[in-house]
């Protein structure tokens, strides 16, 4: 390089450590989005391993289709939706989730509480989720029928109106598919077996929430 001239040299000397330097951030993978499981002990993996849980299931099926989704599961064994919605916050300052699925409420129809109220703790979560970067999957439950069938309806029948009034996603019901056979001897959380079937019956509600 003897007969380039000095300013000639710096500016090739500076375009090759431009590119050096741009390198890495080229070959960089695009950062994953995440999904936020906000629910009880049925999304927490109670009495599984964890590896046999449907949202571990559910992250096994996103890494095969490739969808550059990564699941937090911040589900905690006997929440209540007044529990969740005094959590809610904290977590999507935290991980700043694209989707939220929030399964909620099942507790506290097996307490026997007012109805009003965990409709109200549920819409109040519905607002906070309000934001324009998230998107949401409001999960619906059933109670035993030992519970009667005026508490049974008024609670199934706030899924659906929650879900209208905020304008989010529903899947009526987790366990939709899940035989009595299937749950563990609590007769309450579903096996290892039944965890395929209820990964599958939340994946074709999130679908349209992916693209």
């Amino acid at each position: 390089m003897k007969n380039f001239t000095p300013q000639i040299l710096f500016i090739f000397r500076t375009a090759l450590l431009l590119v050096a330097l741009s390198l890495p951030f080229a070959t960089q993978a695009a950062p994953q989005k995440s999904i936020l499981i906000f629910g009880d002990s049925l999304s927490a993996g109670y009495g599984l391993d964890i590896a046999e849980s449907w949202p571990s299931l559910l992250q096994l099926q996103l890494d095969s289709s490739r969808s550059g989704f990564k699941i937090i599961n911040a589900s905690i064994s006997g929440e209540t939706s007044l529990g969740g919605r005094q959590r809610l916050a904290r977590l999507l300052e935290q991980y700043k989730p694209a989707i939220v699925i929030v399964e909620l409420g099942a507790n506290d129809g097996l307490r026997g509480f007012s109805t009003a109220d965990i409709e109200s703790n549920l819409n109040d979560i519905m607002v906070q989720l309000k934001q324009p970067q998230i998107k949401t999957l409001l999960i619906g439950m059933k109670l035993p029928p030992n519970y009667g069938e005026p508490y049974i309806s008024q609670f199934q029948s706030m899924f659906p109106r929650i879900a209208a009034k905020n304008r989010v996603s529903l899947l009526p019901f987790l366990l939709d598919g899940v035989g009595a056979e299937q749950f563990q001897a609590d007769n309450l959380h579903p096996a290892a077996a039944s965890q395929p079937q209820v990964m599958r019956n939340v994946l074709q509600a999130l679908k349209p929430l992916l693209r």
